[in-house]
């Protein structure tokens, strides 16, 4: 079955439904196609402390429920189906979904975000917001006052063990290397603020039962094993920006990002690129709201445009 909207959103989290709001409002028709839950990635924090307006804070589950009610509360539709194949360049452009269903659309928003690359060791997963993270800035101020570890090598893990250092009252860099890649100076840097650097060492386990409480540690050089008790690990070792389904179609930046500036526009006239997936500098909440206030913008633009 086919179904027609002005603006088809694929993606549920924070840009997603604000691109959704905000073209509901103005009286479009829209289509969010989400595969699992609403708030994406925010959905999976405990809590969020750092998003406007909650002075409190906010679970991330329940900030991404509320932000789905905002959108629908204007005529928004949220469509929970994931999307299989997506032509970007037709008109209409065609998203088809795993149920057999088909939304076309004359304008899309791009809200597939990018997943932290994780370690990929047993009960990683299991421990993830019990003592691993991938975000200093969204999960820092649980650890105050403790011991953490932060595994990578990178300008994204400098930041965050700068970022960890004036919360916690440990923090040590582990790197797979004996340099950094990122730039000479921050080694200096990470030194003054207090961290401890382990050169040549990979995380080869995840030591704790329901929570995380140490580190398994080895030599990349010589194989010798040891331990580090930590109340709390950050993986800073990249991030894989979910774009399988159009990276065909529109430009990536050499990471794999969308390349979309601060219009939100991508390489293909009616395709919007917002939170995550989007090539920039920041990736939060707030950020990928942001983006979805500007997507909307510049689609309401182009559909006055046709």
């Amino acid at each position: 079955m086919e179904k027609r909207y002005d603006v088809a959103v694929i993606g549920g989290g924070p840009g997603g439904y604000t691109a959704a709001l905000y073209c509901a409002r103005a009286g479009l028709s829209v289509a969010v196609a989400e595969k699992l839950t609403a708030g994406g990635q925010a959905a999976a924090t405990d809590r969020v402390d750092n998003y406007p307006g909650f002075d409190q804070g906010i679970e991330g589950l329940e900030l991404g429920e509320r932000m789905q009610r905002g959108a629908e509360r204007f005529g928004a539709e949220t469509v929970y189906d994931e999307v299989t194949a997506a032509d970007l360049t037709g008109d209409p452009k065609r998203l088809t979904l795993s149920g057999g269903g088909v939304l076309l659309a004359r304008a899309v928003v791009l809200a597939t975000g990018a997943l932290p690359r994780p370690l990929g060791l047993p009960g990683e997963e299991e421990l993830r917001a019990r003592g691993v993270s991938y975000c200093a800035t969204c999960d820092g101020m649980f650890y105050k006052g403790k011991t953490v570890a932060v595994c990578g090598g990178g300008n994204s893990a400098v930041e965050e063990a700068l970022f960890l250092s004036r919360l916690c009252a440990k923090v040590t860099l582990i790197h797979r290397r004996d340099s950094l890649r990122a730039a000479p100076v921050c080694a200096d840097e990470l030194r003054r603020a207090g961290v401890d650097i382990l050169w040549s060492t990979r995380i080869a386990g995840l030591l704790g039962d329901g929570r995380l409480t140490g580190l398994a540690l080895e030599r990349t050089d010589t194989g010798a094993r040891s331990e580090l008790p930590c109340d709390g690990l950050f993986v800073a070792i990249g991030r894989v920006p979910d774009t399988g389904l159009f990276r065909d179609q529109v430009a990536l930046d050499p990471e794999g990002y969308v390349a979309a500036d601060e219009t939100t526009r991508t390489s293909l006239p009616g395709v919007f690129a917002v939170g995550d997936v989007r090539a920039k500098p920041l990736r939060q909440v707030v950020t990928a709201a942001a983006d979805g206030a500007v997507a909307s913008h510049f689609a309401q633009e182009y559909l006055r445009s046709l």
